[in-house]
């Protein structure tokens, strides 16, 4: 019995909390806005290299139209520029980027070029 609580105790320490990873940054955002205007607007999607990304599956998602893409952040947690998604300049596009153990999201609203900081997603 006493091997066993030790076992116990020795399988509890070794597991460790993940540190929490920061929600994708606006700034680091590019969206490159295509056939602007109507049904057949598109924007490409890329992000400067962050590690906490490294290989986290992104999804870039536009709330308005109901949908998306799915790619692969490089090894260094950037995002090379994506196939386009339907989108809008002023849509609500939600990125978010999906490690094993955790997964982080940001709510925009879609400008051409890099992102505001402040444009967040109405509630």
């Amino acid at each position: 019995m006493r091997h066993v609580l030790i076992g116990l105790i020795c399988v509890a320490g070794c597991v460790t909390p993940s540190i929490p990873i920061p929600p994708p940054d606006p700034s680091s955002m590019t969206f490159r806005v295509l056939d602007v205007g109507g049904a057949e607007s598109r924007a490409s999607f890329s992000y400067t290299a962050d590690a906490n990304y490294s290989e986290a599956t992104v999804f870039v998602f536009n709330r308005d139209r109901g949908v998306g893409i799915i790619t692969t952040a490089n090894f260094d947690g950037s995002v090379d520029e994506t196939q386009p998604v339907g989108a809008e300049l002023g849509e609500q596009i939600v990125v978010s980027f999906e490690r094993d153990d955790q997964t982080v999201s940001t709510c925009i609203r879609l400008r051409d070029g890099a992102q505001s900081a402040t444009d967040y997603c109405s509630p």
